[in-house]
This record gives structure tokens, sequence and C-alpha cells, in this order.
């Protein structure tokens, strides 16, 4: 067996654009998760039985966990359909991708200038389309959920404070030395929210290519005994990186629906003496 290459390989072609072995496992992944709402929809009673049992418990335990970070229920709410859906698409493609066969049935092409093997289907985290793509949708969108939620004075007033600016012109030269500071780190904010992007595509990408390589170098030198503790060891790294990518995304949603003056510390209250006996 070969070491699969860092770029998802083209199985066909639509018109010019490219249909690749990484984007079908994504696709499966799509498919099995709209069969799952549409059974989840046809619930008819109030007490829920069978899957929708277990659908219901999945969603509670989803919804428990992302309100002990947001630490409001309507908050969490609000984010669970993102957040939830990122972390199940993620952990679905990641496992999908350890069936037998992944990388290694395939259709038999010319690859510059040999022929090789294409995989019919790869992890779709090994692509590092899928996950700039997931990486740019959850930063975009806790910007967008941000604007909406305090306003879009309140919150670029995070990143270019010029209203703090002019504030403190009527207190004093060190207040307007604190809001030049603070519009200096607003700057290097814009540049941390680019730094975003890149961290949650490369390392998803990275964790999930190097597995696959991993697993095809174990098949390739004993295929029968030696890979069953590394594909154990990767149905851990799928959940630890599907609750990895979801809680970042779950955090910069937080974030950006936070005010600055949830960020301001309440000041400690001086405790009352105790009465004193005589």
């Amino acid at each position: 067996m070969t070491i699969p290459p860092a770029a998802a390989e083209p199985l066909f072609h639509i018109g010019t654009f490219p249909i690749t072995n990484a984007m079908v496992n994504g696709w499966i992944a799509v498919v099995f998760f709209v069969c799952v709402a549409f059974v989840a929809r046809r619930r008819t009673g109030l007490v829920p039985r069978g899957i929708h049992n277990v659908i219901e418990g999945v969603v509670e335990f989803m919804l428990a966990e992302t309100q002990k970070v947001t630490g409001d229920r309507k908050r969490a709410k609000q984010f669970l359909p993102i957040v939830g859906t990122i972390f199940l698409f993620v952990l679905f493609s990641n496992w999908l991708g350890l069936l037998p066969g992944t990388g290694s049935i395939g259709i038999w092409a010319a690859q510059e200038g040999t022929i090789e093997l294409i995989p019919l289907l790869r992890p779709a985290a090994s692509d590092l389309n899928l996950t700039l793509a997931m990486a740019l949708f959850a930063v975009i969108a806790s910007h967008l959920i941000g604007i909406m939620t305090i306003g879009p004075l309140s919150y670029f007033s995070k990143f270019v404070n010029i209203r703090g600016i002019f504030r403190s012109l009527k207190n004093g030269p060190m207040a307007i030395v604190v809001a030049l500071i603070e519009f200096a780190v607003g700057l290097l904010e814009i540049v941390s929210e680019i730094a975003k992007v890149l961290s949650l595509s490369l390392r998803l990408f990275g964790n999930i290519f190097a597995g696959e390589v991993l697993l095809t170098v174990m098949l390739g030198i004993l295929a029968y005994v030696l890979p069953i503790p590394f594909l154990f060891l990767e149905l851990l790294v799928g959940i630890i990186q599907a609750t990895v990518f979801a809680m970042l995304t779950l955090a910069y949603l937080t974030v950006a629906t936070q005010s600055h003056d949830e960020h301001e510390e309440e000041p400690h209250a001086v405790p009352a003496p105790h009465p004193t006996t005589t």
C-alpha cells in the first residue's frame, strides 16, 4: 500500500469541477444526518420511544454541555444547531474513514504518467479544503451572530475602539494612553481572527491525515493484527478532534456575543464586621 497524498484524489469531473474521494465521504455523512433528521421529525407521541429516545438523549446531552460553556440556556439553544452539527459531522466523518475498504478499495487510473489506485473513499477531514471551509464558517458565523446580538457599534468596538478614544479625551492623559493601548490591542485581535481559521483547519486536517498515514503504514507492515490497537486509537482521536473543533467554535460564539460590560469584573464586596458580644 502507498502513502496517501496530502491532496484528495479526484474520482471524476462534472464539467471542470473535480469530485474527490474525500468529498464522497462528506456527502455520505450529510445524507446520513438528513435521514436522521427526517426520522426525528416523524415522532408521533409526546414520550419518545426507540430511536427517538436516542436522538432526544443525544440532543439533551449536547445542550447541557453547551450550557456549561455559555452559562445561559437561551444562548445554549441558539448555538446548539451550529455547534452540535459541527460535532456530529466531524465525528461521523472521522469514524466513517475507519471502515474497512476506505483507502484500499478504488479504481485504477493514470496519475502523472503512472497507473495508480485511487481510493473511492477517504476521510473527509483529511482534505484541507473541507477543514478550511468549516473553520471559515465557524469564525464568520461567530462574527455575524455577535453583530446581531450586541449590535454593530458595540461589536466592532472590540476590535477598533474609536469610541473609547473619544471618551478618554475628557478623562486626562492617562485615560488617553490606556485608550490608545486598547486600540492597538484591538488591531491585534483582527490578526487573531485569521489565526483562528488557520489553527482550526490545520489542527483537524493534520490529526486526521496523520492517522490515515499511520494506519496505511501499519497495514503495510502487517495487515492482520498490528493495525487493531491503532484503529482504537483513531476512534479516540475522532472523538477528541470533533470535541475540540466544536468547543472552540462554541467559545468563539460565546465571546462574540458578550459586550464589554460582561467582561468587566464586579468590585469585591467588603464583608460586614461580625457583631461582638460584651
